[in-house]
């Protein structure tokens, strides 16, 4: 038996002590703390009752809570509102229902608070159908002059999509105050009438921070960022969320110079919100270093992050590929205590995926309690880009018998792990199955990896039919990776044919006069490589230049192919020689087929060895301790040249060294790759 305290007072704090720490009474002391109030005459001390019934929820039995008020004697009409409250806060919409109808059993009417709040809980779970009945109800109650509930009704009407009700509630109102003047403009907002929003707005008779910020992030969702400025210039009363709603209009369509005045001139106002908010400016706009640089000055200035902001920094270090910065992170969160939901979660999946740890990215996912369709995607898109293809398989038949049903992210994810792991079978089977059996309607990404997979594989006029029958016009990506695939398989007459069609789909992309400059060079027709190049110049068109980046001591460096700036290049090119002689030595030659121009051999030589996870790599030979893998990140695809040459400095430095290009990840470790030369 439990001691259970028999004074009120103590009683009741015993009650609240156990809802406070987190420590919900067992399904045995519930019924022992029933008799004492009742035994004790107890039953009419609301605060008592209260705190109760609240404890029956956090005791997991919402059920017994309903028991004990139905059989109080004479309950307080109190004690009905409150037990809504409680039930809408968890969430329990069920119960609340349960409970709703018990009250009105009992010719019980819920106080204007807890109307507000029912009409605020239909809107956050779209019980669309119950609000407006609740509508009624309303009526039936007398609060049809009450400007709180109508102000909630208004606000309901809103959020469910229903404006036109919206409306009618706002114009038959006896009156309205300043709420539900702002209600109304950000039902108006939301709906896109921004006219109707502004005349509402200028008419107001009074205006307080809610009613200048609605129109504030009007202008921002809109995209009309100097109306926005123009309302945040004139408004008298700015609070943080004023700034904060600027900040953000600024980010979102990409001027962060403007973002980053403002937020200079905060000073010390800024939240937690507003270092958030740059922090994800800074990743929209692929600003990655610098998110990370603004996330140790907010550390610095004493600020507290938030989930918020660790998700925005751990898809920083996705792109960039930076992953000590990324485990420090991981460790803050988990030093910190922040909650591991599914969101986190697939930051840190994401993460660790992309940069290149895929047992910790396991870690994460077999350690989080609850797995939705993101989490379970991230993890069959991060195996397959590692070459682990029938592993990607095997979560993604693990993810069925869970009874997740798979969408286009997932097939995605499955088709691509096939095509880097060159299992064509169960690619086909696949996409055969994507429509039959899971009800997932083929997308041109779809096309474009059984493409690549059909391809890479020789396939290559099963590709083309492939393309031929697709019930949407084939784009870049889809003919791309048919040309990359006749690169592979050296067909030359089919791979001209291909680029014409890219370059007539997209004229400006210089990747696809690349493409046709590096097939003519490997058949040695240099006129036609001058007239790619001639062509180039006469559109304006510019190669994307290759650059790649490496993180040391939780910098990030970028190094761009052929570029000399970087502080330490003479050191970097000297050590380039000696890479080079090593590898001559070791029996390597130089292929030089990529290169465009009808130059020496010697200078093409020297253009290939420059490419950008050349330079990198030696920058890391030379900066990143001995035992310690080297971690790559390029923005194109690796060429064949420096591939093998990978291959071989990772046996002369006994080295891991592990590559990110645009397609998939290398693992380079004693002479050897992890994509078996099939990429």
């Amino acid at each position: 038996m439990y001691s259970i305290p028999r004074t009120l007072e103590s009683l009741a704090d015993y009650i609240k002590c156990s809802i406070s720490h987190k420590n919900p009474l067992s399904l045995k002391q519930l019924p022992q703390i029933h008799a004492q109030i009742l035994t004790s005459g107890y039953f009419h001390s609301t605060p008592l009752l209260t705190s109760f019934l609240s404890s029956c929820y956090h005791s997991q039995d919402p059920r017994y809570a309903l028991l004990f008020l139905e059989n109080l004697p004479k309950p307080n009409p109190l004690l009905w509102n409150w037990m809504i409250r409680v039930s809408l806060e968890s969430e329990n919409y069920r119960d609340f229902v349960d409970i709703y109808n018990g009250l009105r059993y009992n010719n019980l009417i819920p106080n204007t608070p807890t109307c507000s709040l029912i009409l605020r809980s239909c809107a956050l779970t779209c019980a669309t159908q119950f609000g407006e009945s609740f509508q009624c109800q309303i009526l039936k109650m007398g609060y049809e002059f009450d400007v709180i509930v109508q102000t909630g009704l208004l606000d309901f009407y809103a959020k469910v999509g229903n404006l036109k009700s919206a409306k009618r509630v706002f114009v038959e109102m006896p009156e309205r105050d300043v709420v539900a003047n702002n209600a109304m403009i950000s039902a108006l907002s939301k709906h896109g009438c921004l006219e109707e929003a502004k005349n509402l707005f200028d008419s107001m008779p009074e205006r307080n921070s809610c009613s200048w910020n609605s129109m504030i992030t009007c202008y921002c969702k809109l995209g009309d960022i100097d109306s926005a400025r123009l309302i945040f210039d004139r408004d008298p009363v700015k609070d943080v969320v004023s700034w904060n709603a600027i900040i953000d209009g600024y980010c979102k369509l990409g001027q962060l110079m403007n973002a980053e005045e403002l937020f200079v001139w905060m000073g010390a106002a800024k939240n937690s919100v507003t270092w958030n908010t740059m922090i994800a400016g800074y990743v929209q706009c692929r600003k990655f270093g610098r998110a990370i640089n603004v996330f140790q000055q907010m550390i610095a200035e004493n600020v507290k992050p938030t989930e918020v902001t660790m998700v925005s920094l751990l898809s920083a270090c996705s792109h960039l590929g930076a992953l000590d910065m990324g485990e420090w992170i991981h460790a803050y969160i988990r030093r910190k205590k922040f909650r591991t939901d599914v969101v986190l979660g697939n930051a840190l999946i994401d993460m660790y995926c992309k940069c290149g740890s895929i047992d910790a990215a396991l870690d994460v996912f077999h350690g989080l309690q609850v797995k939705n369709i993101f989490c379970w995607n991230s993890v069959i898109v991060g195996l397959g880009m590692h070459g682990y293809g029938k592993e990607s398989i095997n979560v993604f038949v693990s993810m069925e018998k869970e009874g997740i049903k798979p969408d286009g992210i997932t097939f995605v994810g499955l088709l691509c792990a096939c095509s880097h792991s060159g299992m064509v079978s169960a690619g086909r089977r696949y996409f055969s199955q994507m429509r039959s059996s899971y009800g997932v309607e083929p997308g041109i990404e779809h096309y474009g990896c059984m493409v690549d997979l059909l391809g890479r594989s020789g396939f290559l006029e099963e590709a083309l039919q492939l393309i031929r029958t697709m019930s949407m016009k084939p784009n870049a990506m889809v003919w791309g990776s048919l040309l990359r695939a006749c690169q592979i398989h050296k067909d030359t007459k089919l791979g001209e044919q291909v680029t014409q069609q890219l370059l007539e789909l997209d004229p400006c992309d210089g990747g696809n006069y690349v493409f046709l400059s590096n097939l003519y060079a490997s058949l040695n027709r240099w006129n036609d490589v001058d007239m790619c190049r001639k062509l180039m110049v006469e559109r304006g068109v510019r190669k994307t230049p290759g650059c790649s980046s490496i993180e040391v001591d939780s910098v990030v460096h970028e190094f761009v192919a052929g570029d000399t700036s970087h502080p330490q290049f003479p050191q970097i090119n000297s050590f380039l020689d000696e890479i080079a002689k090593e590898l001559r030595g070791r029996g390597h030659e130089p292929d030089t087929a990529s290169v465009l121009h009808d130059i020496e051999d010697e200078e093409k030589e020297s253009a290939v060895r420059y490419h950008s996870e050349r330079i990198a790599i030696a920058f890391g030979l030379m900066n990143i301790p001995p035992g310690k893998a080297i971690r790559i990140v390029k923005n194109l695809r690796t060429c064949s040249d420096c591939h093998a040459a990978i291959k071989l400095i990772s046996t002369v430095f006994k080295r891991e060294i592990i590559v990110r290009d645009r397609n998939r990840f290398h693992h380079f470790r004693d002479g050897f790759c992890s994509c078996k030369d099939y990429w």
